[in-house]
């Protein structure tokens, strides 16, 4: 009878160890570069490790260019006049403006006391431009979380801040749902009743009711692990995909509510291949099918995609996303890990494994 509880035990053991080895990196073994067994990223025309930019999902050159200017001279004006020129409702303005003030905190983190100092100039030389409080206010949320501990005094201190700058964008930019939805952040960070993040939601959906970045960092809210639930999350998530006109990539959302609640361990035998996942998961693939080309958040989708699909062996499809997001990778799921890179290029790895040992080739993949 022992033996018969051991070996119960022994299962029950595998079941729980099994699963978590396969979601951590050490469950995935890294060859080393120019090993017979590792893949070479320039067989598919794929950026090596180290030339991935994690400070973007996707390419844009002229904050690119912009960032190195400002960089380079400690000077901001490069950056109020790109800001300037960039639409007030736009995904576009949003994503440069959390660019900014990531730099700005990066050289923080890696010079303290000096590092950033062109963002602090920019405040103080320019006390109205609302590109300026737009960063800063952004600048805080990031600081806080980077630096501080949920719930500690310091970490509210600085959220503080940060909505009290978000006040003065908004003042600075009337029609600009940005500052608001940087307060989403603070929101959650502060523990907003549900009636004062509806009142602050209602600003953004005034502004521009089809923001995708502000429908993801609204999600974030409503998840369990934060002010809502399960069912909350993805009533909202649902919601607004239903509500998405065509080409929109609201219709993409449920499969982020899906990411936000994945377990922590997995039980469940062909829980990837669910209903609830692979609904959420042909959804974004609609979503990606039906939007413009030139989407600024078609690659954060694209991203997302890319471990559902990997996680569910569809290595063909997972193959295809990875043409369209390779080089980039500053966005979900990679940057909750320490090394963005690195996670990314194991799923990479992955996949290219998986889509050769089912006779895929760099030729096939072109085509």
């Amino acid at each position: 009878m022992e033996i018969l509880w051991f070996l119960l035990a022994l299962c029950m053991l595998a079941a729980v160890v099994g699963p978590i080895m396969l979601r951590r990196r050490g469950g995935i073994r890294q060859v080393a570069p120019g090993s017979p067994d590792a893949a070479d990223p320039d067989t598919y025309g794929f950026a090596r490790q180290e030339e991935l930019d994690v400070r973007m999902p996707g390419p844009d050159q002229d904050l690119l260019d912009v960032l190195d200017v400002v960089q380079a001279t400690q000077s901001w004006k490069a950056a109020s006049q790109l800001l300037a020129g960039t639409p007030k409702e736009s995904e576009v303005r949003w994503q440069r403006v959390q660019a900014f003030a990531g730099a700005a905190s990066l050289e923080l983190a890696q010079r303290p006391g000096a590092g950033g100092a062109w963002l602090r100039a920019w405040r103080a030389e320019a006390p109205k431009d609302a590109g300026a409080a737009a960063v800063h206010a952004e600048f805080l949320v990031q600081q806080a979380w980077r630096t501080g501990t949920v719930g500690t005094d310091d970490f509210r201190i600085i959220l503080e801040e940060a909505r009290t700058v978000c006040g003065e964008a908004a003042l600075l930019a009337p029609g600009d749902p940005v500052p608001y939805i940087v307060e989403l952040a603070v929101a959650r960070g502060l523990g907003y009743s549900h009636e004062q993040f509806d009142q602050v939601w209602a600003k953004i959906i005034d502004r521009a009711p089809g923001h995708m970045g502000a429908h993801i960092a609204a999600l974030h809210f409503w998840c369990e692990k934060w002010h809502g639930s399960r069912e909350e999350a993805e009533r909202f998530a649902t919601t607004a995909a239903a509500r998405a006109p065509q080409g929109s990539l609201l219709a993409a959302l449920p499969l982020f509510a899906v990411y936000e609640h994945l377990p922590e361990v997995n039980l469940v035998q062909g829980f990837y291949r669910g209903v609830v996942v692979t609904r959420a998961v042909e959804g974004a693939m609609f979503a990606v099918h039906a939007a413009r080309a030139d989407d600024p958040v078609l690659a954060h989708v694209r991203h997302l995609l890319v471990l559902f699909l990997v996680r569910m062996e569809r290595w063909s499809e997972a193959m295809h996303q990875f043409v369209h997001v390779d080089g980039h990778v500053g966005a979900l799921p990679w940057t909750q890990n320490p090394d963005p890179a690195a996670e990314y290029t194991v799923y990479r790895a992955l996949a290219v494994a998986g889509y050769e040992a089912n006779g895929g080739s760099p030729a096939t993949l072109l085509h």
